[in-house]
């Protein structure tokens, strides 16, 4: 007989949520709920159901379209068109946890808690936010989508609670800004390396005064450089609404339209390097040269604060820096130093020098 379960909603009035359990040898094989307003509607609902249940062979048809969360995670892997480097590796190893063996309806917002709770041993609150924002995209679209009965409301719910507990948080921002003398060494360092297959020096200088990202760096396109007008489209842009089609005109500083425009043609893509071979290759040279804690998105940091610095406006910035948000950009009115800390430094020549006089 299905149980009926009483619960307050927010506004105060009751809500019924019949629960079926089905058993076989001690073993539950199968659950399933649903909520009503009132209370002899979900007893009804639940006497029909357990009658629809004890059919032959209905459970074992019901399991076929009720797989593990990391079955049903490889499916989204699978199918998703853009997963992004972090997004696939953090999906990827949510599946070794003790609830991607459960069956998408036997999973209730205690299990992902208790995921949350598990994580949070190990990480900061801000990346365990970002591991349930990835599974919740899951959660979002694998009844919809496949008939998987996989809670969106149980997820919603865990994700209020682990908040509330303080398992889950925003990151804390970093302030950490190269110096002219750290990127110089760098620099050289790139410069003499005997393996020159990765042009390390044209790249960070290209990441500091074009404010990008590593991930859209490798993206940009010769023919979606507009010379004329000192801009270029950055494709798949990062958005918290997802950056598959997200392509945006983004203003080039004269730096970073010289940088490229010195740049060899060997492709369609102006820097065809991998993102993860640029942020092996900087960190690398940061542990060779005992330069502490400063990674290669801090470049882009750095660019938007040398925008500020320069006495830009937060719209001349955000067409720079590509940010859809300005309120992002807030973090960075403080700034209170002006000048170009940057101007005359002489790698700047170096990657891009002036072309010779005909």
């Amino acid at each position: 007989m299905a149980s009926i379960i009483e619960r307050k909603r927010k506004d105060g009035s009751p809500s019924y949520m019949a629960q079926i359990v089905i058993k076989r040898d001690g073993k539950t094989v199968h659950r399933e709920n649903k909520t009503f307003s009132k209370r002899r509607e979900a007893a009804a609902w639940g006497a029909f159901r357990e009658g629809e249940l004890s059919k032959p062979g209905v459970v074992e048809e019901i399991k076929k379209e009720d797989p593990t969360l990391g079955e049903a995670i490889g499916r989204y892997e699978r199918e998703a068109k853009r997963l992004g480097r972090t997004k696939a590796a953090v999906l990827n190893s949510l599946k070794g946890y003790d609830i991607a063996s459960k069956r998408c309806s036997e999973i209730r917002s205690d299990h992902i808690v208790a995921l949350a709770r598990e994580l949070a041993e190990t990480r900061q609150p801000s990346t365990v936010a970002g591991y349930l924002t990835f599974l919740s995209g899951v959660f979002k679209i694998s009844r919809p989508a496949w008939g998987y009965p996989l809670d969106e409301k149980a997820m919603t719910d865990a994700i209020t609670v682990a908040a509330k507990l303080e398992m889950t948080g925003r990151s804390n921002q970093r302030d950490r800004r190269p110096t002219v003398d750290e990127m110089s060494r760098l620099m050289q360092f790139f410069a003499t390396r005997t393996e020159r297959s990765l042009p390390m020096e044209r790249i960070s200088a290209f990441a500091l005064f074009s404010a990008r990202r590593e991930g859209e760096i490798v993206r940009v396109r010769w023919p979606d450089l507009d010379e004329a007008h000192s801009r270029i489209l950055v494709r798949d842009a990062k958005d918290p609404r997802g950056s598959s089609g997200n392509h945006i005109w983004t203003e080039l500083t004269p730096e970073a339209l010289a940088i490229i425009k010195a740049t060899p043609k060997t492709g369609e893509l102006i820097f065809p390097y991998k993102g993860d071979t640029i942020n092996f290759s900087w960190r690398n040279a940061c542990n060779m040269l005992g330069i502490p804690d400063l990674k290669f998105h801090d470049l882009r940091h750095e660019g938007v604060s040398r925008l500020f610095e320069l006495g830009r406006t937060i719209p001349q910035v955000a067409s720079v820096s590509g940010h859809r948000s300005w309120q992002n950009l807030q973090r960075y009115t403080h700034i209170r130093e002006t000048g170009d800390k940057w101007a005359g430094w002489p790698w700047l020549a170096t990657v891009a020098p002036e072309p010779e006089s005909a």
